[in-house]
C-alpha cells in the first residue's frame, strides 16, 4: 500500500515525501516536476480538479497527505469538491490534512466528515519558510530589517514545513490520534524574536518592522497572481484583528505526539543558513 502526497514537489509536500521515503514507505507523489523527487518515489501527474483521476490515485492507499495551494475561492472550491468525491469513492485508510495556516474547521474538514474516512487535521499558524521569500530576505540582508505583515508585539506560533512532515509521519503511524493537532512554537514568539534569530544566524544586526498587509499583497501579486495574493492579504488583515495567534497547548504536537517544533535558529541551521 502506498501513501499519496499532494503537491509532492512543493514547499509543503516535498518534506512529507522525504520523511515517508526515509521511513521506507511506498510513496505516490502527485507532482508536476517529478524530476525533483527522491529516487524510488512513484510520480503521478493528474488534474487536481478531476474526481475520477483522484479516485484512481487514492484507491487502496494507506494514507493521503492533503493540502491545497493558495488560489482564488472558485478554483479552491472545485478542487475541494473533487477531493471530497474521490475520498467517498476510494476510501483510503487514513487522511492527514494540513490547513496550511487557515482555520482548523473549514470546508475541507466538513468534506472529510461527510466522506467518512479516518483523518487527522494538522493546524499550523505561520511558516518560517515564508521568511525566505525574496521580498523578506532582501530587507534582512541589505538593510538589516525584517519586514512582515504582523503587528509589533504580536505573538504567534511559528513552525517549519519540516515540522509538518514530522507530524504527518507520526499521524500516519499513530492512527488512534484524530481530530486537530496544532503545530507551532509554544509559548508563541514575536517579530522581535524572529529578528533576533536571523541576527544570530546571519551574524549581523536585524530589527523587526511591521508591514501593512496591503503592502505585502501588492508585492506578492506579480509573483503569485492577484487572486492568490488577495487571499494572503486577507489572512493578514484578519490576523491584525487578533491580539495574538498561539496554538492551544492541550491540542499541540508537543502534548499529543511528543514532537517539539524547531526554533527559528534550529530551522535556519537545518537549512544550512546559520553562520554561527
Amino acid at each position: 500500500m502506498t501513501y499519496v502526497v499532494h503537491g509532492a514537489t512543493g514547499a509543503q509536500g516535498s518534506p512529507v515525501v522525504a520523511a515517508l521515503a526515509a521511513a521506507g514507505r511506498s510513496v505516490t507523489a502527485l507532482a508536476r516536476r517529478p524530476e525533483s523527487l527522491p529516487e524510488g518515489v512513484r510520480s503521478l501527474s493528474i488534474d487536481a480538479g478531476s474526481a475520477e483521476q483522484l479516485t484512481a490515485a487514492y484507491r487502496d492507499a494507506a494514507g493521503v497527505f492533503l493540502h491545497f495551494p493558495v488560489t482564488g475561492p472558485e478554483l479552491r472550491a472545485a478542487h475541494v469538491a473533487a477531493v471530497a468525491a474521490a475520498l467517498r469513492d476510494a476510501r483510503p485508510a487514513r487522511v492527514v490534512y494540513s490547513t496550511s495556516g487557515g482555520p482548523a474547521e473549514d470546508e475541507v474538514v466538513k468534506a472529510l466528515d461527510e466522506a467518512g474516512v479516518p483523518y487527522a487535521v494538522v493546524a499550523p499558524r505561520y511558516y518560517f519558510e515564508n521568511l525566505l521569500m525574496p521580498l523578506v530576505q532582501d530587507g534582512i540582508r541589505r538593510e538589516g530589517v525584517l519586514r512582515y505583515p504582523l503587528k509589533d508585539g504580536y505573538a504567534a506560533s511559528w513552525s517549519s514545513h519540516l515540522d509538518i512532515a514530522d507530524v504527518a509521519l507520526a499521524l500516519f503511524d499513530r492512527t488512534a490520534i484524530g481530530g486537530t493537532v496544532e503545530v507551532g512554537q509554544y509559548p508563541a514568539i514575536t517579530g522581535d524574536d524572529l529578528a533576533a534569530a536571523f541576527a544570530a544566524a546571519y551574524g549581523r544586526a536585524v530589527a523587526f518592522q511591521a508591514q501593512s498587509p496591503a503592502d505585502m499583497g501588492a508585492q506578492l501579486a506579480p509573483v503569485m497572481g492577484e487572486d492568490a495574493a488577495a487571499v494572503v492579504q486577507g489572512g493578514y488583515e484578519y490576523a491584525a484583528t487578533l491580539p495574538h495567534n498561539e496554538i492551544d497547548e492541550s491540542r499541540s504536537a508537543q502534548r499529543l505526539l511528543g514532537l517539539t517544533p524547531r526554533t527559528a535558529v534550529q530551522w535556519l541551521s537545518d537549512l544550512g543558513l546559520a553562520k554561527v
